[in-house]
């Protein structure tokens, strides 16, 4: 007799820890946010740091084509701009090991690749993103806020009101880690992207901020 296929959890959770390893939690039907809670690298910080500093805006955008797993992404002409600025090329080999570990662990053939610096919050209320998985990390600056399962009514996403107000119940990444947030068009997942915003810097502030997004 073929055993019954379990019913879909009512919930997700979230795994944090100290490894990439952990960013291979994201598979997991009831995991919906995934981080590797690192440090980074200090001449990668340091970049991070400089670059925001420069008090300048920036903004680029790349649709990625990996034809072979193994080959190395072609970042060329990325930030090419700031290529005097110490700790570029480390900065340019760390982004090009994310996007190989993105498309390792997901399969992912076709990358979006968004690299910008923000003096205010991008999407400033709680929302889930239509999009099958997002890798988020923040080079410098704040980073993303995010809330566990049933810490907000899904039904009122976008609705100023109904978003929790005491800090206790807001979880927030630190600069450096890299997260991985399972959306709604992830096949199995409808319902249960996980609930985040962009955080609202202090005035002055800016932050650098990575996304990848799975295309396909």
């Amino acid at each position: 007799m073929l055993a019954l296929k379990p019913l879909q959890s009512k919930t997700r959770h979230q795994v944090l820890g100290p490894t990439p390893q952990a960013l291979a939690s994201i598979l997991e039907d009831e995991i919906n946010l995934a981080v590797w809670q690192r440090q980074l690298p200090l001449h990668v910080a340091d970049f991070a740091k400089l670059l925001v500093s420069l008090n300048e805006p920036y903004a680029e955008a790349l649709s990625l084509e990996l034809h072979d797993e193994n080959a190395e992404p072609d970042l060329t002409g990325l930030a090419s701009g700031l290529r005097d600025l110490e700790g570029y090329e480390g900065f340019i080999a760390d982004l090009k090991w994310l996007v190989s570990a993105f498309a390792c662990l997901l399969g992912a053939r076709r990358i979006g690749l968004r690299l910008r610096v923000l003096d205010k919050a991008m999407c400033p209320r709680f929302h889930v993103d239509h999009v099958p998985v997002r890798l988020i990390t923040t080079y410098a600056g704040i980073g993303s806020e995010w809330l566990k399962e049933g810490q907000m009514d899904r039904q009122q996403l976008g609705k100023p009101l109904a978003e929790p107000q005491e800090k206790s119940r807001i979880q927030q990444l630190v600069s450096g880690e890299v997260a991985l947030l399972k959306g709604e068009k992830w096949h199995g997942n409808e319902g249960f992207g996980l609930i985040h915003r962009s955080p609202q810097p202090a005035p002055g502030e800016r932050r650098l901020m990575l996304t990848l997004d799975w295309l396909g």
